[in-house]
Formats: structure tokens, C-alpha cells, sequence
């Protein structure tokens, strides 16, 4: 609850900064999302290269979304996330090495207020809002010593989970038509169900970097 909490609370605290935003109307002036030829659009596409914590082992993540943006202050569309982990343990025997890795992703919608949007250096507060998978995926290597080599992978177990993903992001604007950005995330899943595993050790911080293109 204290999280669900923490992003209501973010998301109220960066509309509402945006509502105070001058763009050049009257303080009194009633601002709608619909309706006025003044609104903007616009939208990016970008890439996230992250780096967290699972399972007590480096993981690395890779993401991409992409949003419609709204008169430069929040953004509303879809956003995934894939990662893998270092080896969880390790078996070795005469000829034959077996490898296990914790994989998966997870995807859904994408909020995002911009806060200051019109500066060089402003703030975003994305959310992820959705589900994923994750599984073990084991690495089987077999060599019989002909110069004959082995290799399988195989999913010995896995598990769905919805998922909730507040970040902070600070945004530069490199070129009109380019950001760069730097942030750090918290993800918060439902229970998993995964032989020898906790069930929330996908939750935990991600640091990671981003660039996105569009019109914004």
C-alpha cells in the first residue's frame, strides 16, 4: 500500500506542477485536455539500457515504449522491460555444464508527467502499469571430447505476475527532436511461484539511462 500510495502521490505532485505552468494564458484561464486549438501533441519513441538487483545477482535490462504527449507536460502510452540475470548456480561434472539464469519481462501502460518540460534540464515521473513472465532457463553444455559440442536450453519453471513500476527520470534536451535521461525505478510485482525462489524477488530498485526521439 505504501508504494500504490507513493505513486498517486507522484503523479498528483507533477499534474499539478504542470498546471501551473505558464504557457502564455491567463492565470485564470480554464485549461482542458480536449477542445482548444492551443493544446499541443506530440509523441517519442525511445530505448532504455538499466541495471538492478534479482535474486542477490546483477541483472541487466533492456526496454523500449513509446507515448502520445499532451501539451508538453504528460505522455500516455505503452512501455516493456526485459531482463536477465547472472547465473543463479552452477553445475559442473566430467563433460557436462549446466547453467541457470532467472529471464523474463514485462510490459503494459505508460503514464508519464513531465514536469518543466520547456527546459533544458527537467523531470519526468514515469509508470509502468501491467504484467510479465519470468522464468529459470537452464543452459545445457555437453562435450564428448570428438570435437562434438552440445548446446540446449530449456525452461524448467515459471511464473506470470502483474507489475507496478514508478521511476524518476531526469531529462536533458539534447536537439529538439532528442532526450537523453538517467533515472531510477522501484518494481513491485505480485507474488511469484518459483521452485527455491522468494516470492518477490523481482521487487527492487533500477537504475538505468534512455533516449528517446520524437516530437515533443
Amino acid at each position: 500500500m505504501k508504494t500504490l500510495t507513493l505513486i498517486v502521490l507522484a503523479i498528483m505532485v507533477g499534474l499539478g506542477t504542470m498546471a501551473q505552468d505558464d504557457q502564455g494564458k491567463s492565470p485564470q484561464e480554464y485549461k482542458t485536455l480536449f477542445g482548444s486549438d492551443k493544446i499541443t501533441h506530440g509523441g517519442y519513441g525511445g530505448i532504455l539500457f538499466g541495471y538492478s538487483q534479482i535474486d542477490n545477482k546483477d541483472a541487466f535490462l533492456i526496454g523500449a515504449q513509446g507515448a502520445w504527449i499532451i501539451n508538453h507536460g504528460v505522455g500516455l502510452g505503452i512501455a516493456g522491460r526485459g531482463f536477465v540475470n547472472d547465473l543463479k548456480f552452477e553445475k559442473n561434472l566430467i563433460g557436462v555444464s549446466q547453467d541457470y539464469n532467472l529471464v523474463g519481462g514485462y510490459g503494459g501502460l505508460l503514464i508519464e508527467p513531465i514536469i518543466g518540460a520547456r527546459y533544458p534540464v527537467h523531470v519526468s515521473i514515469p509508470v509502468i502499469i501491467g504484467a510479465g513472465g519470468v522464468a529459470y532457463v537452464r543452459h545445457y553444455y555437453y562435450s564428448n571430447g570428438d570435437d562434438n559440442n552440445y548446446n540446449y536450453d530449456y525452461s524448467d519453471d515459471a511464473s506470470a505476475f502483474f507489475v507496478i513500476e514508478p521511476g524518476l527520470e531526469i531529462e536533458l534536451n539534447m536537439v529538439k527532436f532528442m532526450r537523453f535521461a538517467i533515472g531510477g525505478y522501484y518494481r513491485y510485482t505480485s507474488n511469484l511461484s518459483l521452485a527455491d525462489t522468494e516470492s518477490d524477488v523481482l521487487n527492487g530498485f533500477t537504475f538505468g539511462a534512455s533516449l528517446k526521439f520524437g516530437k515533443f
